[in-house]
């Protein structure tokens, strides 16, 4: 079981569900939200990092704000400001490596719209060394990724059937860019899944085969970053 905490932020203050491993250190990640808020799906995926052997932080991107309806969800996502959204990650990157627990660089792992956060997040401050991105679903043009920054880090990305897999427009965009800029990125296809397939509070996506496959390759990318 973690705790809410505070972080700088750019000159201001950030939220955050931090849980920590029971073994007392380990290596430092930030969990990225869906579009619902910093909702008990999230602070259960920290928990889960933690219980993995993580020192993991769960920002409040919505700060306060979360939502059931998807509506709401929509509106909540559209009306994210990006560059709040990149001081509150950068900070979070800042606030874990400054964690006496946290061993190594920061890994960032991302959901739904934290899926394409998440794999922004590499360009936005260096102590993030390891991105992924589960079905990413913002389109970049929002988040204008100085993707040169990727040089020398790493990407993942699992993608489900029904947002079209690694042939989708935004996931080949991505791959290249990464690459392009000399950083490494592996994409992962999951055939027969629905977008969000790792939401286990949504059993009308959940897919447990999918989850477990993937959330295997990201452990051992946080743990070994290549």
């Amino acid at each position: 079981m973690g705790e809410m905490v505070s972080f700088p932020s750019n000159g201001g203050t950030s939220e955050g569900y931090l849980a920590l491993p029971k073994e007392g250190s380990g290596p430092a990640v930030i969990v990225i939200q869906e579009w619902w808020g910093l909702v008990p799906h999230i602070v259960s995926l920290a928990d889960r990092f933690a219980a993995a052997g993580f020192v993991a932080l769960a920002p409040d991107l919505y700060h306060g704000v979360q939502t059931t309806e998807p509506d709401e969800a929509l509106r909540l996502m559209m009306g994210l400001a990006m560059d709040q959204a990149a001081r509150d990650i950068a900070g979070a990157a800042e606030y874990l490596s400054q964690r006496p627990e946290a061993t190594g660089g920061v890994g960032v792992v991302g959901f739904c719209m934290g899926g394409s956060l998440a794999l922004w997040s590499g360009t936005v401050s260096d102590k993030i060394t390891t991105a992924v991105g589960f079905y990413p679903a913002l389109p970049w043009e929002r988040m204008a990724p100085q993707w040169s920054n990727y040089a020398g880090k790493t990407a993942m990305i699992h993608c489900s059937e029904e947002d079209g897999t690694s042939a989708a427009e935004g996931i080949k965009t991505a791959q290249a860019a990464i690459e392009g800029a000399g950083g490494t990125c592996v994409v992962y296809d999951y055939p027969g899944t629905k977008h969000a397939f790792v939401n286990d509070d949504r059993p009308e996506v959940y897919n447990a085969h999918a989850t477990a496959s993937a959330w295997a390759r990201t452990v051992e990318l946080l743990r070994n970053p290549r």
